[in-house]
């Protein structure tokens, strides 16, 4: 029988990301940014999957409108906490500019 005990804490999917630690803000901004176009082109992979019907295609208007919504979708999941991404690259622009010093 397959064991099915639960997941520990540290793995819910309801712990919120990390935040940024307090760092020069333009660092900070880019890490988000980093995100935000990442979780953008993950939504738009996830977009692109979903059939459409042929009655309720939006034709290129549509193909147009789904780039921008997942570029939307991206940026406001990265400005509420995203996935926990922005700090990592946070912590590899820092290493990179100590190193440049």
């Amino acid at each position: 029988m397959a064991d099915i005990s639960p997941l520990p804490a540290t793995a819910s999917a309801a712990t919120p990301a990390k935040p940024l630690p307090k760092v020069d803000p333009k660092n900070a901004k880019t890490a988000q940014e980093f995100e935000s176009v990442f979780l953008g082109q993950m939504t738009s992979l996830m977009l692109q999957s979903v059939e459409q019907g042929e009655e309720f295609s939006g034709g290129s208007g549509e193909e147009i409108f789904r780039g921008v919504l997942a570029e939307k979708l991206g940026t406001e999941m990265a400005r509420r906490g995203g996935i926990g991404l922005a700090p990592h690259v946070l912590d590899q622009i820092l290493k990179l500019q100590q190193g440049q010093q």
